[in-house]
């Protein structure tokens, strides 16, 4: 009943939330993006998306649809591989993000795993900037990360804001220096807060610097200060601050893409597939667990 490519297209710009990015990443036209939404909208006989000049927004039934074009875009993957014949194998060596630690990257990886059982995955989990080193330097075949304000390269998975987190008692006093809980250089949305704050005259200094996820939350938990942080993966037990009352600058948007390796090795393929995984799972890396 419902086409997969109408479909893929479908989830492309309710993750990315954008008509023009959606057709980058999937190398169409925006009118035969949009063409593929109007014709998924009248099989369903639902509108999916409320568009207007402020963007894209998906509507209740457009929720429901996720679920659905995920399921059956994996099965059909799965079937596809089946039926070909071919076994995936070699090594592919994955990069990702801090930020994907608490998110529902594991069961990504666990489902490409039991998909792909003799492909020899090696995960590493690190800052974007240092994945996009380790990537260039030929470390990497395939990196899900952050990427910096006004770059274009990779395959956008997903836009989100930065926003300020801290701790359910956290106050921050406007007229005081902003306590900073940051990940070290050359993290991305270290640069961001540093960047923003010295643009507004806001005065600052670092309470916390920690490498990874779990020491910056307990950091934050701990009420030392604030994180800039996506919004949609806000670690457990930490909330959105409202920044104006706290006299704290926005942080803007930022992009999560994937990026290959520019060498043509064995992990191609493999890579290719992860890729095409995480793209038709996007979404739920930044949902609620």
């Amino acid at each position: 009943m419902f086409d997969p490519t109408q479909l893929r297209t479908f989830l492309a710009v309710a993750q990315t939330l954008s008509f023009t990015q959606a057709a980058h990443r999937l190398e169409l036209r925006q009118s035969t993006v949009s063409q593929h939404v109007r014709k998924l909208e009248e099989t369903a006989g639902r509108q999916l998306f409320l568009r207007d000049t402020h963007g894209v927004e998906l509507t209740e039934d457009g929720e429901a649809m996720l679920g659905f074009a995920r399921t059956i875009l994996e099965a059909n993957e799965r079937a596809a591989g089946f039926f070909a014949g071919t076994r995936l194998r070699g090594r592919l060596r994955f990069g990702a993000s801090e930020d994907f630690v608490l998110s529902r990257l594991p069961e990504i990886l666990e489902r490409f795993r039991h998909d792909h059982p003799e492909v020899d995955l090696e995960l590493t989990v690190e800052l974007s900037g240092t994945l996009h080193q380790q990537l260039a330097d030929g470390r990497l075949d395939l990196v899900l990360g952050k990427r910096a304000a006004g770059e274009t390269h990779g395959r956008l998975v997903w836009r989100d804001r930065l926003v300020w987190i801290g701790g359910e008692r956290l106050r921050i006093e406007p007229d005081r220096p902003v306590p900073l809980i940051l990940y070290p250089p050359p993290s991305i949305t270290r640069a961001r807060a540093l960047e923003v704050l010295e643009r507004a005259g806001r005065s600052w200094h670092i309470a916390c610097t920690s490498g990874s996820l779990s020491g910056v939350r307990a950091a934050a938990l701990a009420g030392l200060g604030v994180v800039p942080h996506a919004q949609g993966l806000v670690p457990p037990g930490l909330r959105p601050l409202p920044a104006r009352s706290c006299g704290l600058p926005e942080l803007g948007g930022v992009d999560f893409v994937l990026l290959h390796g520019r060498r043509a090795t064995a992990a191609q393929e493999p890579a290719m597939a992860l890729s095409r995984a995480v793209l038709a799972a996007g979404d739920r890396l930044h949902r609620p667990m």
